[in-house]
Order: C-alpha cells, then sequence, then structure tokens
C-alpha cells in the first residue's frame, strides 16, 4: 500500500493461477511433485509446493548444474530427487507436455475392459439363457 498526497491505493496482487489436477498412474514409480491417492487407487494428487519448487528449479537449471539443483529441490521440499531423477523427471515433461496423451491412454484402456466385460457377459449370459440385450 503506498500513500500518496491524494489518498492510498493499493497495487493489484498477482492471481495464482496455477492448478494442478490428478494424474492417472501408468508405472510403479509416483513422480516428483505426486503423491499416491489414498481414496482412489491408479491416481497420482498433486502436491502443488513441490510441483511449483520444480517449475523453479527448472529456471536455476540455467545457472546450475543438475546435481546442484537436485541438491536444492531435496533441501527445499524435503522429499528426496536425484541428479538423474531429476534430469528423468525433466525429460518426461518434455516429451509429454500436452497431458491429452496420457488421459487418451487411460480412455483406451477403460474401452478395452469395457469390450472384455461386454464379452464376458455376453458369454456367461448365453450359457445360462439370458441374452445381453435383455439385462440392460
Amino acid at each position: 500500500m503506498y500513500t500518496r498526497g491524494i489518498g492510498t491505493w493499493v497495487l493489484p496482487q498477482p492471481e495464482d493461477t496455477k492448478e494442478y489436477i490428478k494424474i492417472p498412474k501408468f508405472g510403479r514409480l509416483v513422480p516428483f511433485g505426486y503423491k499416491e491417492d489414498e481414496e482412489e487407487k491408479g491416481w497420482l494428487v498433486p502436491i502443488p509446493f513441490e510441483l511449483e519448487a520444480l517449475e523453479q528449479a527448472k529456471k536455476h537449471l540455467k545457472n546450475y548444474s543438475l546435481r546442484e539443483v537436485a541438491a536444492w529441490l531435496t533441501t527445499r521440499t524435503n522429499r528426496s530427487i536425484t541428479a538423474a531423477g531429476l534430469k528423468s523427471r525433466l525429460e518426461y515433461e518434455q516429451s509429454n507436455k500436452r497431458k491429452a496423451s496420457a488421459y487418451r491412454k487411460l480412455a483406451s484402456k477403460y474401452e478395452e475392459a469395457l469390450r472384455k466385460a461386454k464379452k464376458y457377459e455376453e458369454k456367461v449370459g448365453a450359457s445360462r439363457g439370458i441374452s445381453a440385450s435383455s439385462s440392460a
């Protein structure tokens, strides 16, 4: 807040527009900045503090080595990450900039599961004398 001869005024504050969303878990490892969702198996919940620190770390890479930035990130977040882990995370992020590809992969898995379920229902329903269309 500043005071001038004509009164006081407040500078507009920047809005925190960063919104992080849950992502599906595909591998066995949980990436830096996320944790496993305790309520929904197979999903990862973002940790905003770690993701913001990771964004800062990317900026530090212009002036410092991967090893130094990884040590800084570990100290800052209290979550261990090695230089190789940081490099892997950054390469993964660069290759998958669009999250839509992850959602497409998840959708194809669900479609495959749905197809198998329908096939199983038809098979079981036919042996019991029940048609799949009549059970719907």
